[in-house]
């Protein structure tokens, strides 16, 4: 049996384990999250080295991307610094393959049309193939990445604006503790009044995309009619979805026992398969292995009027 394991910063609360066979292989899936505890999460690293097939970095990015460069975190280096034997991987090499394909297979092959469509990018320096999908297919998009990332009201309406404003923020915010730019244990929940600051992103939006702590931070109680693209749901999040008026929940990864996985467990899980250690699999080394086994995102809509 093949064991993958994901170390998040975020909740512990959101913990899960599954049993699952993909591609003829028996999977342990676990999720441990350490409420927001680095140095926690640095000894689970730490002392499990070389006990699983491959990790997942949870709650925090290793990396950024700008058009021409990444830039690693900090923070999320030294949790792995002693890591030698098993691949630890974000979800980013995922992010950049995966999310590309759901956006394009909810286009062509489940009938939805982004073109003018109001959509909202929670953050997209983490999101970058989601965020050129979008763009390519003429969506009315903002990017989020100044109001949800740094608390800062501007929204960002192109990708060339996008890449300006990383180039000059990117080289300092992943040298800053990671709790300043993502919410990790008790910074995910905020009082309600706070979340009126930014409702208007939500409400002017036709589809919310992006990470779901992102989104879930500053969700406003009504979001009627709304279309949520994301990754990392459980049971209690999709009953709060459906209750504030979501339309409609994708989720890019797909449903394990009930409960979607971070895109950095389902990197983890696609690595421990491709048996590759010593390197970063290439993007058409993900796109087979997907392809493989017959991927396609979980839609979910609430109306009972979606049909495919």
């Amino acid at each position: 049996m093949k064991r993958v394991l994901s170390i998040s910063l975020g909740s512990s609360k959101r913990d899960h384990v599954v049993e699952t066979r993909i591609l003829g292989e028996d999977f342990l899936i676990e999720r441990r999250g350490t409420d927001g505890d680095k140095k926690k999460a640095y000894q689970l690293f730490t002392e499990l080295d070389g006990q699983y097939d491959a990790f997942g970095i949870g709650g925090i990015d290793l990396y950024i991307y700008t058009s021409k460069n990444r830039y690693a975190f900090r923070d999320a280096k030294k949790l792995i610094k002693n890591v030698r034997h098993t691949p630890a991987v974000d979800g980013s090499g995922l992010k950049n393959t995966l999310e590309r394909m759901v956006i394009e297979y909810l286009e062509e092959k489940a009938g939805m049309n982004f073109r003018n469509k109001r959509v909202l990018m929670v953050a997209a320096v983490d999101r970058f193939g989601m965020a050129e999908t979008f763009t390519s297919l003429e969506a009315d998009i903002i990017f989020g990445d100044l109001i949800f990332g740094l608390g800062i009201p501007i929204g960002i309406r192109s990708l060339k604006n996008l890449h300006r404003i990383a180039s000059v923020v990117a080289p300092i915010i992943t040298l800053a503790p990671i709790e300043w730019v993502y919410p990790t244990g008790s910074k995910q929940e905020i009082p309600a009044k706070l979340k009126e600051k930014y409702k208007k992103y939500y409400q002017e939006a036709d589809v919310i995309a992006g990470d779901f702590l992102f989104i879930k931070r500053y969700m406003p109680e009504n979001l009627e009619g709304k279309i949520i693209i994301t990754n990392t749901v459980t049971e209690d999040n999709i009953k709060e979805l459906e209750r504030k008026g979501v339309r409609m929940l994708i989720t890019t990864t797909p449903e394990l026992n009930g409960r979607s996985f971070g895109t950095n467990v389902m990197e983890a899980v696609l690595v421990a398969i491709s048996g590759i250690k010593d390197r970063q699999l290439r993007p058409e080394e993900y796109i087979d292995l997907l392809r493989r086994i017959n991927f396609s995102p979980r839609i979910i809509d609430f109306t009972g009027t979606y049909n495919n």
